[in-house]
Order: structure tokens, then sequence, then C-alpha cells
């Protein structure tokens, strides 16, 4: 059936919610409305008004509570409305979510579920439309994910909830209606699992199409895929890596489509200066020098601050934006 990545993820929720009594879900307008985005719809309804309610506009306290609900066996889900007002729960995310297990030598683990909406493409305000994965990356002691597909949306919570330690979920907003044929629920993918959603077809071989790997995670991967699509009238053969999981990171799979392609391109919503894509640039020079054809290219968004909604379009990488990049790359 055809399934969207916003009913994955209400879907997740109630199987989580089903299995484990210890799961709650809770934040700003998750219960009676069921959350900006319907992610949360009917939980209250289902599961009573004790697992699944409405905070106070709060984010910092959202997440206290969540920490001590955690310290005390719960399994906290809870949803910051958007990207841009988890700076506010900052403090409580990296000076105490982060660092409760190391902290306590092991005695006290917090198994909270950090769901955010974010990226822009839906034509709202900055504090809508942020990428902040890389504040979160940089926390030792969280794991980052950024599901694609409405499938990795529903396994990728799914194993997101059964952590014993906190993760930061970030939803790609715009691709909240994208639909996938899927039957739910689904295998559990496992945190640190990279996949290859598109194949190139003759790597390594000097008599066909110029190859490179593009690497992307979240609502960038949609993007990638159709660049891909359009690089065939370029002549070009384009491989495409979904990261999935920022942390743990999948290195293995990483280096081997860059070994058989031999040039990388990454590809995010973030700012490119200090983006996650320096991060990914360094690994896969650090660990497949020899087999790249040219250096390692980020396409990503501009070094300022979101624009305005009618000017995001020039802002967000585009297919164009991605060829241009490759060709870049196929120039060297």
């Amino acid at each position: 059936m055809s399934v969207t990545m916003a009913a994955a993820l209400n879907t997740a929720l109630h199987d989580a919610m089903e299995m484990d009594d210890g799961v709650v879900v809770f934040g700003e307008d998750v219960g009676v409305l069921g959350g900006v985005f319907r992610i949360t719809d009917k939980l209250q309804e289902r599961f009573g008004g004790t697992r699944c309610f409405d905070t106070p506009l709060a984010e910092s306290g959202i997440v206290g509570t969540a920490i001590g609900m955690a310290m005390y066996g719960y399994k906290p889900v809870v949803e910051m409305q958007f990207d841009g007002f988890t700076y506010p729960a900052f403090e409580q995310l990296v000076s105490h979510l982060a660092k409760m297990r190391n902290r306590s030598r092991g005695a006290l683990t917090t198994p909270v579920v950090v769901r955010i909406p974010y990226g822009g493409g839906i034509g709202a305000v900055e504090h809508h439309s942020e990428s902040p994965e890389a504040y979160f990356a940089h926390t030792a002691g969280l794991k980052v994910v950024s599901p694609g597909t409405p499938g990795d949306a529903y396994s990728l919570l799914r194993e997101a909830v059964s952590q014993p330690d906190p993760v930061i979920f970030f939803e790609p907003k715009r691709r909240y209606w994208s639909k996938e044929e899927i039957e739910l629920p689904i295998e559990r993918e496992p945190f640190g699992t990279a996949v290859v959603r598109r194949a190139a077809t003759s790597p390594g071989d000097p008599a066909s199409a110029p190859t490179a790997t593009l690497f992307a995670y979240g609502p960038m991967v949609r993007t990638c895929l159709d660049a891909a699509t359009a690089a065939e009238d370029e002549g070009w053969d384009l491989e495409v890596v979904d990261l999935r999981t920022l942390v743990p990171l999948d290195v293995a799979t990483i280096v081997d489509s860059v070994q058989r392609t031999g040039r990388a391109v990454v590809v995010h919503e973030a700012q490119v200066f200090a983006g996650y894509g320096a991060e990914l640039a360094a690994r896969v020079t650090e660990s497949a020098f020899y087999h790249l054809e040219a250096p390692v290219l980020r396409v990503g968004g501009f070094d300022i601050p979101y624009p305005p909604a009618k000017l995001e379009e020039y802002f967000l990488p585009d297919v164009d934006r991605v060829l241009d990049a490759v060709e870049r790359s196929f120039a060297f």
C-alpha cells in the first residue's frame, strides 16, 4: 500500500507504545491536536492522556522532564515542534541528556528520543526551516538519525525507541507527504547501516560513462535520486548512498562506494561551512584517497541565516546545483 512518511512515523509511535507501556509521548500540541504535522494523531485517543500529553511551550522543560522520566525507567519520545525551537533545550540536550551515562559511570541511562521536524522547502520562516544536525553529531553521547523514505522513517524510529541511549531523530518535514509502496510493520534497520539507493551501473570501466557517488540523508535523498536520473541525459552514471544515521556512521559502505566510482559529492541542506559534509569529506579522504579521481565536493546551503520563505529556493540545493558539482568533479 502507499504510505506517507507522516503516516509511517505515526504508525511507528503507535506500534512502539503498543509493545511497551513505558513508552510515553509528549510535547507542544502532540496530544489533543495530534501535532502540527499530525505525526502523533490519535495517539492520545488510543493510549490516554497519561501516555500522550501536551506540555507548556518550554522546550528546556520538555527535555528536562524526559531525562528525569528516563532515569526512572520510562522511554520518553518528545517532539520539538520545529527545528529552531530546539535551541532553548540545547543545554539540557548537550550538558545532561548526552552525558548522563558517562557521568554516572553507566549507572544511569537516558533512553530518550527527541523528534525534530527540520529543514526547509515548506515556505516557512527561519526558525521553522533550519538544519542543525551538525551541532548534535558533534556531541558525544548522542545518536543522530534522519530518514529519507517512509519505510526508513518507520524502521529507524522503531529502532530509536529501542535504543538504551538518547537519539536525536531529524524528520525532513518537506518529505512528510512523500509516499512509498510498503506494508507496515517492516523490519527494523540497525543504526550505522547506510544503503545504496541507486547503484552506478558500470563503475571502474573506463570505456563506459563517468561515475560518481552522491552522499545524502533526509530531505536530500530524493533530490539526489532526481539528480542521478537527470544525469543520464548527460551520459553520467551516478550512485546515490543514503547515510540514514549520521551517528553512528557507516564508513565501510561509504568507502566501498567511492572505491568503485572514484568521485564523491556530499549534499545537505545545512550550510556548507563546518557542516556535516566536512566530516564526511575528511573520512572519505582519509580512507579512500588513492581511489579518488577528484577532491570531495560539497553542496549545501549558503553561509547565511536561513532566508525568507520567498527566497528559500535559492538557498536550498536542487538538481541543478548537484549536477553542477558533479560536472566540476568530472573536470578534474
